[in-house]
């Protein structure tokens, strides 16, 4: 039985693997409950990055359009 990494695993889930792998994994899995238990904290993970709603504060964009304004004034200044 081959030793499969989180990084395998990772792979399996996101479906990146060949169809070999893909085949030895699930098998795997369905025979090895430490590697299930594994997968299963990897898939929980995945679905909690998913359930995230990241965006940037309201500092960062002032920062960002504040900088894009002063680049524009330099342009324009150097026309």
């Amino acid at each position: 039985m081959h030793n499969f990494t989180p990084e395998d695993l990772l792979q399996y889930l996101y479906k990146e693997t060949s169809p070999a792998q893909t085949a030895e994994i699930k098998a795997a899995l369905e025979n090895d409950w430490s590697l299930r238990e594994k997968f299963e904290e990897i898939t929980a993970a995945q679905n909690q990055l998913e359930t995230l709603k990241m965006s940037p504060s309201q500092q960062t964009i002032d920062n960002i359009l504040n900088y894009a304004e002063k680049a524009v004034s330099e342009l324009s200044a150097s026309v």
